[in-house]
């Protein structure tokens, strides 16, 4: 889909949706529904689709605004949106913060603070708050966002460019990542000896190629001469990194992986963002493309619509499934890890995340509805 075009693609919506349900998943540890996830299955898990249909989606909302009210204009608006992410993170920390010493203290679990990753709060609170400030301190789990507003923030530098060279900006995004990974270049975070854990010299690729083909659209096509061996490539690829993964879980197949490509695959490192998943979530994307195209009828099927709104409300539904998971991860454990309360857990978080977004969906509509009125009663 290009970037100016005026049907709404509602996959993104729908396929952003997942990607919380399978971040919200996985942040509860044991939980027997992650299974469910891309996670299990591949190097790749849900940040790369969230971080590569945010890059696709502020194309299409800001080269909208650029070539309608100008550059100016375009930037203001995506800087706004970048305060409103920052407040949101800083919400999310002092909530999320507050729960874990809660739940440490009502327990009697101090060391759920230690395996959280908010010792240098109680240690030294001072500098822990200014470096949260700063978004260098933070919790386990709350590392999404952060790297979203550094590449939103320099998305209006990219903006103009992306719409006029995409292929550009992909081959620049690929340079700086070749040269992060080459060099090891990172950013630092608190305590001093840690950096970002999504790194965001490196995660800028997918947010950028999200971007790039956001504004190519139906200029990809020209891929689909290509088709059956891509295809079989991508397949191919898919079915050896399932085997790796699942030999992580499965000693048996473990043993099966010949030792020459162990030492070529390892580490496969999430901070940098691997070649391998980068390429495992291309193989995915390039299949999702193939088997859901645009105008597929069973998108608008109703079973779908909890995670379409979920997907419209990404900023509010990661929040809560962010709280949600530590909730989970407290409940799952209370019940000694029994199966039963992983599936409940998940249900009901899943159920929580569906209602916020359909009470978000509903004052939305209120607001919009009740503009053109406020606009008729002015005149």
């Amino acid at each position: 889909m290009a970037a100016a075009a005026s049907v709404r693609d509602i996959r993104l919506d729908l396929f952003r949706g997942l990607a919380l349900w399978f971040i919200f998943l996985d942040h509860i540890p044991t939980n027997i529904v992650s299974w469910l996830t891309v996670r299990n299955y591949g190097f790749s898990d849900a940040t790369e689709i969230f971080v590569f249909i945010s890059g696709y989606t502020a194309v299409i909302a800001y080269s909208r605004m650029m070539a309608r009210d100008g550059w100016t204009r375009a930037a203001a608006r995506i800087y706004r949106r970048v305060w409103q992410l920052y407040v949101a993170h800083i919400l999310l920390f002092v909530a999320f913060s507050a729960q874990i010493a809660f739940v440490s203290i009502a327990r009697d679990t101090p060391a759920l603070i230690e395996e959280m990753q908010l010792l240098g709060l109680g240690e030294n609170p001072y500098r822990a708050i200014l470096e949260a400030a700063l978004l260098k301190f933070r919790p386990v789990n709350l590392d999404v966002l952060p790297l979203y507003i550094v590449l939103l923030a320099a998305f209006p530098l990219v903006l103009p460019v992306v719409v006029r060279w995409p292929l550009a900006v992909i081959a620049a995004s690929l340079v700086l990542y070749a040269v992060t990974c080459r060099y090891n270049w990172s950013l630092p975070a608190y305590p001093d000896e840690k950096v970002w854990y999504f790194n965001p010299m490196a995660w800028q690729v997918v947010f950028h190629v999200g971007a790039a083909c956001a504004v190519l659209g139906p200029g990809l096509a020209w891929l689909d001469r290509f088709r059956l061996p891509l295809t079989v490539l991508a397949a191919a690829f898919l079915v050896f990194s399932a085997f790796i993964a699942l030999s992580w879980q499965y000693n048996p197949m473990e043993r099966l992986i010949p030792a020459w490509v162990s030492r070529q695959i390892y580490p496969i490192d999430k901070t940098n963002i691997d070649i391998l998943r980068f390429l495992h979530f291309l193989a995915i994307a390039w299949l999702v493309r193939l088997l859901v195209p645009i105008d597929a009828p069973f998108l608008k099927w109703p079973v779908w619509q909890p995670l379409r709104r979920c997907g419209e409300a990404s900023l509010l539904i990661f929040c809560i499934g962010t709280f949600l998971a530590l909730s989970g991860q407290v409940i799952v454990g209370q019940h000694e890890d029994s199966i039963l309360s992983q599936i409940v857990v998940s249900i009901a978080g899943i159920a929580i995340m569906s209602s916020a977004a359909y009470v978000a969906a509903w004052f939305k509509a209120g607001e919009t509805a009740g503009a053109p009125r406020a606009a008729k009663a002015a005149r």
